[in-house]
C-alpha cells in the first residue's frame, strides 16, 4: 500500500516537473520579463503621482511629491541587467514588449537608461521644493521614458 502511494506521488512529481519544463520552453525568460515589467509599472505609478500634480489634476503636496521622486530615482538606478537577457524580446516571447534591436550592436539603450537616472535625480532634487520646480523636472523625465519606449518597445 505504501509503495503504491509512493509510486503515485513520484509519478505526480515527474508530471509536474515535465509540465514546468514545457511551460519554460513555451515562454522563455518569463520570470525576467515579468520582473522588468513590474519595475516599469512601479515607475509609472510614481510618475502618475508627479504628473497628476504637474497637470493640476491633484493638489501639489510636497511630501507626496518628494516620496514619489525618491521612489522613481531608486527604481531608475537599480541594476536591471539580469532582467534583459538576449532573446527575451517580443519575437521570442509574446509577453515581452521589448524589440530585438535592444541587443543589436550599436544600441544606445544603456545611454537611454542613464538619461532616465539623470532625469530622475533632477526630479528628486526638484519635486519637494514647489510645484514650478516639479513641473520643470517633468519634461526631461518624460523625454527619457518616451525616447527609450519609442525606440525599443513594440508599438501598441
Amino acid at each position: 500500500m505504501m509503495t503504491r502511494k509512493l509510486l503515485g506521488l513520484t509519478a505526480a512529481a515527474i508530471a509536474c516537473a515535465c509540465a514546468g519544463a514545457v511551460l519554460a520552453q513555451e515562454a522563455p525568460f518569463a520570470q525576467q520579463i515579468k520582473a522588468r515589467q513590474g519595475i516599469m509599472e512601479y515607475r509609472a505609478l510614481q510618475l502618475g503621482v508627479l504628473g497628476g500634480m504637474a497637470k493640476g489634476e491633484v493638489e501639489y503636496n510636497a511630501e507626496a511629491a518628494q516620496k514619489a521622486a525618491d521612489n522613481l530615482l531608486a527604481m531608475s538606478t537599480v541594476d536591471e541587467s539580469m532582467l534583459w537577457p538576449k532573446g527575451s524580446d517580443v519575437d521570442a516571447n509574446p509577453a515581452s514588449e521589448a524589440l530585438p534591436k535592444i541587443w543589436e550592436d550599436g544600441s544606445d539603450v544603456g545611454d537611454r537608461h542613464k538619461a532616465l537616472a539623470d532625469a530622475a535625480a533632477a526630479m528628486q532634487a526638484a519635486a519637494g521644493k514647489d510645484l514650478d520646480s516639479l513641473k520643470a523636472a517633468m519634461g526631461p523625465v518624460g523625454e527619457a521614458c518616451g525616447g527609450c519606449h519609442k525606440a525599443y518597445r513594440k508599438a501598441d
